[in-house]
């Protein structure tokens, strides 16, 4: 089998029927033990003593880092209850890792949505309609957006669409994990 052939195979049916308008999501696995253990542990308990290592290990698996590097924001309600936005402190680290720049101010979160856990894809896309917005004005070309977890991608795909209506021409996801695509394992 070819390179190229291999690569094709390789994607999901769901995004060979909507490609995802990001070019390149970095992830350090599955989220599965141990790695979804250690997000919900951060997440849900403020445990970061893993952070380091963990964007480590994902910076030393992104080829071509972007120049510029974001976070999802969170609602000013949701920050108040957890009091730090896991994706803001992965990006810190990770553009310390890259030699990037790290922008926290590129969105904003107009609109307090329910917890995305235990949403399917179309109740998490009803879930974040209209919840997101540009903080300003954007002219990078490349820019990399930082999740914790992508599931259904609904999230960062909300914010690439907001960064393409602006004119970003490249943008990439770093994640510690992703949720696998049904049947892919």
């Amino acid at each position: 089998m070819t390179e190229e052939a291999f690569q094709t195979s390789a994607e999901c049916g769901e995004c060979l029927k909507e490609p995802p308008p990001w070019q390149r999501l970095y992830t350090l696995g599955d989220y599965d033990f141990p790695l979804s253990h250690q997000v919900q542990r951060f997440k849900d308990h403020g445990e970061s003593w893993h952070v380091t290592a963990l964007t480590q290990l994902l910076a030393e698996r992104i080829e071509h880092p972007a120049p510029i590097i974001t976070s999802v924001p969170l609602h000013w309600q949701r920050y108040l209850k957890r009091g730090f936005n896991q994706s803001h402190v992965l990006a810190t680290h990770l553009a310390h890792n890259l030699n990037s720049n790290y922008r926290n101010r590129v969105f904003k979160r107009v609109k307090s949505a329910q917890s995305q856990r235990g949403n399917k894809k179309a109740g998490r896309e009803q879930n974040l309609k209209a919840a997101f917005a540009l903080h300003g004005e954007v002219n990078f070309s490349h820019i990399a957006i930082v999740d914790d977890v992508v599931t259904t991608g609904s999230t960062v795909r909300q914010l690439c669409h907001l960064l393409l209506e602006v004119g970003v021409e490249s943008i990439d996801i770093y994640c510690i994990c992703r949720t696998p695509a049904p049947g892919s394992g």
